[in-house]
């Protein structure tokens, strides 16, 4: 089932209401908010205080990916702030399968990030534990960034590992994906598709969401 995900690092922040409502009322899947630091990657965005505000606001299930350098500390204190989902780095920790742990004992779905050249086997024991895989396909800190090709093989292998042990763990990839690309994204595997600029820059966020999961479902025809 293909999922889409705007991402309102790319939204009018003047707007925010009505941009969320623009892409619920044209069938997003989930809204994803990117959480960053200025130290684990060179740029500062949205906080606690953002996540609680949309949080009852929208029936669309948060997302929230934490760019930070100690998810230990600050994975659960998103969780209570409404996360519904919370994706981290494995960069960003020694420990992941006690953050992912933490998560779901905070009582929402854990899921993992690797930037574009992380290797695959970072995750080997912790695949089974996770919800959702999230691959970056731009180096993560900035929107509106382009498309890094090479990152296709890494999402087919992913998906081939995940069917070979009969996981489910959705596959999510964020990173400069558009109406030119998506297509290529769902062949290859990912099934949840983020997107902020492409959404939130199209004279219509609603209708760019609507064009995205139809190229998206024809993709898996």
């Amino acid at each position: 089932m293909i999922k889409i995900a705007p991402s309102i690092l790319s939204a009018d922040f003047w707007r925010l209401g009505e941009q969320i409502r623009k892409v619920e009322d044209a069938g997003a899947d989930m809204l994803h908010i990117d959480v960053m630091d200025g130290h684990f990657v060179p740029n500062i965005s949205v906080g606690t205080p953002v996540v609680k505000s949309i949080k009852g606001k929208t029936h669309l299930p948060l997302d929230v990916h934490i760019m930070v350098s100690d998810p230990e500390r600050y994975a659960p204190i998103f969780v209570e702030a409404g996360a519904d989902i919370l994706t981290f780095h494995v960069e960003a920790t020694p420990h992941p399968n006690r953050v992912i742990q933490t998560i779901k004992a905070k009582g929402a779905k854990a899921g993992v990030v690797l930037n574009p050249t992380t290797s695959l086997s970072t995750l080997e024991y912790i695949l089974q534990d996770v919800d959702m895989v999230l691959l970056m396909s731009v180096n993560p800190g900035f929107g509106g960034q382009k498309f890094l090709p090479f990152v296709l093989k890494k999402i087919e292998a992913l998906r081939n590992w995940v069917e070979k042990e009969g996981l489910k763990v959705d596959i999510e990839v964020d990173g400069g994906i558009g109406p030119t690309n998506v297509k290529d994204v769902v062949k290859a595997g990912a099934n949840v598709i983020v997107a902020g600029s492409s959404i939130f820059a199209a004279d219509d966020a609603g209708e760019r969401v609507r064009l995205l999961r139809k190229l998206a479902e024809e993709a898996l025809r």
